[in-house]
């Protein structure tokens, strides 16, 4: 398919640095202005909470019915994709998405809100993000891999691998999954101009789904099939960074780099960009433990709030439902264990 649009200037491996380059600006730019994130809407402070939740699930109902709508023009296929498997790692997706959720109340922040924040000059999130680079890698390939290997090991076969196998099938799923969410967003008490950007991230995931998985598609020199994620990403970036001559980039190295200058670029433009670091050895030690559980949970749960929920949920795979719903509860137990109105916040933005 992609010889058939006529591009020659690119192989299709090098065009998904480009679309992931995009994609990842857009959503820099968009999540920097709008504060999009879903820890806020789980567990911050009272008064914030419903605007960011409605402000995510906004994006979700729109990525959900886009992204279905892709697949109903034949545009994209999640036969065999991971999201869509029917034998279903149990274990290490409860364990994996609990850890994540409760790493990303430590940290103030979920992953995709702290490559944002990084771009606006908070050294928080960026040593947060190379710990958990870090030890996602070492889930992944490294010493935390016989971790991975054995929790990856306790499936069960549910016999439904997605909604889309219920009565009704995907029209009828999606349909209820993404009006559901736009409802709520339409009641949660936010402006115009704040839905209008929280759709429009929701919309970067059917156009990444569809563009690795149709526009970018290529026999002789396949791309895989993805959409908006930072787990992988985040490690693939950072390996890139040391060893690019030996570890090639791709649409997640585009993705983050992409998130990385559009949120700078917006918080330059707006004079948002601030310097910021750790102010005691305590809030530096929480913030490690939380980019290690994060980092390690990522890769177990199969995604972070981004890759496995607002970018997976519109697979309506059941694995990727799974994978948001330990997150929530994870999140919601360390809240309830240390309380995040305890966890004294920093300067500007200590997401």
């Amino acid at each position: 398919m992609f010889a058939s649009f006529g591009f020659t200037d690119f192989t299709a491996p090098q065009a998904a640095i480009l679309l992931g380059a995009m994609l990842g600006l857009a959503f820099g730019v968009l999540a920097q202005r709008s504060r999009f994130c879903l820890r806020r809407g789980l567990v911050g402070a009272p008064s914030e909470r419903r605007p960011a939740l409605g402000l995510w699930l906004t994006a979700l109902g729109v990525a959900v019915l886009g992204t279905q709508g892709a697949v109903a023009a034949g545009w994209v296929d999640f036969t065999g994709h991971r999201y869509t498997a029917s034998a279903l790692p149990l274990a290490a997706i409860l364990i994996g998405g609990a850890a994540f959720g409760a790493g990303m109340v430590l940290t103030r922040g979920c992953v995709s809100r702290l490559t944002v924040l990084t771009g606006s000059g908070n050294l928080r999130a960026l040593t947060v993000l190379a710990i958990f680079a870090i030890t996602a890698h070492a889930t992944l390939k490294g010493a935390l891999a016989p971790l991975r290997t054995t929790l990856g090991s306790v499936t069960v076969d549910p016999g439904l691998a997605s909604l889309a196998a219920l009565p009704g099938g995907a029209p009828v799923w999606a349909g209820l999954l993404g009006l559901a969410a736009l409802g709520y967003g339409l009641r949660s008490g936010n402006g115009a101009g704040q839905l209008v950007m929280a759709a429009a991230i929701g919309l970067l995931v059917p156009l990444g789904w569809a563009g690795t998985g149709y526009v970018l598609y290529d026999d002789f020199d396949p791309v895989a099939l993805q959409s908006l994620s930072f787990t992988a990403p985040m490690a693939d970036s950072l390996f890139w960074t040391i060893a690019g001559t030996a570890v090639p980039a791709n649409f997640g190295v585009g993705l983050v780099g992409g998130v990385l200058a559009g949120s700078a670029g917006a918080a330059l433009l707006t004079r948002e960009f601030r310097w910021q670091s750790f102010e005691t050895p305590r809030q530096t030690g929480r913030y490690l433990a939380g980019a290690v559980l994060m980092g390690a949970g990522g890769v177990l749960a199969g995604g972070c709030t981004v890759g496995a929920g607002l970018a997976g949920v519109p697979t309506l795979g059941i694995a990727a439902l799974l994978a948001l719903g330990a997150i929530a509860l994870g999140a919601w137990a360390a809240d309830a264990a240390i309380g995040t109105r305890r966890i004294p916040a920093a300067g500007v933005a200590a997401e």
